[in-house]
């Protein structure tokens, strides 16, 4: 169990997430793995997807294991050109939780 446990602590120490944007409409996670995976091991890679449509909303998500392979995959294709689209690659930001959707403060701002 202790080793599981450090085992988590130091894969989430370690790896990093990369937000991927400006990529061609028929590249599907399955490219995108294989594009990363030149630079590096690859843990995950998914196309953010519409819910009503099931189309691409045009950015994804690569989680690579190592950051420093995660650093050098940035500086080697942020800026690239793929089928004539400037793609951008950059770490991703932490997003905030929204619990429920709503402010905890909405009912005492109603005026």
């Amino acid at each position: 169990m202790v080793s599981c446990v450090r085992s988590l602590y130091f894969y989430e120490k370690n790896n990093m997430k990369l937000f991927v944007a400006g990529l061609p409409n028929d590249f599907d996670d399955t490219d995108l793995k294989e594009m990363f995976e030149l630079y590096g091991d690859v843990v995950s890679a998914k196309f953010v997807v519409d819910r009503a449509t099931g189309k691409s909303k045009g950015f994804a998500f690569v989680d690579m294991p190592n950051k420093v392979e995660a650093q050098e995959t940035i500086e080697a294709l942020d800026g690239a050109s793929i089928k004539n689209k400037k793609i951008v690659v950059k770490e991703a930001e932490e997003k905030p939780r929204n619990y429920g959707g709503r402010n905890n403060n909405t009912r005492f701002n109603r005026w």
